[in-house]
């Protein structure tokens, strides 16, 4: 299973950008996607995950103003980012909860990340 981030960039703070992230390989189904991020010298921390079923999950700094969703036809999430701040800055990783096959269990992959920088 491969995942591939694209969307990233430099944008002034206030501004919005849009994250996509598509998984392709051998998938069977995908349980949920997410977004992660890690600013320099600092731990991996959720964004949002978009679960098959239920509510989306999202970090406390930036739930309203941060919405994920997901094409499950596309294999794909979206993270619409708006009203960015200099401390959003990070690397951005997609995961996705994946079963390969029916009678396997369910693996996290991780994509190589797509870096956003907001300036002040």
């Amino acid at each position: 299973v491969q995942l591939v981030e694209s969307g990233g960039g430099l944008v002034q703070a206030g501004g919005s950008l849009k994250l996509s992230c598509a998984a392709s390989g051998t998938i069977f189904s995908i349980i949920n996607m997410g977004w992660y991020r890690q600013a320099p010298e600092k731990q991996r921390e959720l964004v949002a995950l978009k679960p098959n079923a239920g509510n989306a999950e999202y970090g406390d700094s930036v739930r309203g103003r941060f919405t994920i969703s997901r094409d499950v036809t596309k294999n794909t999430v979206y993270l619409q980012m708006n009203s960015l701040k200099p401390e959003d800055t990070a690397v951005y990783y997609c995961r996705a909860a994946v079963q390969e096959y029916a009678d396997y269990g369910v693996e996290h992959h991780w994509g190589k990340g797509t870096p956003v920088t907001v300036s002040s």
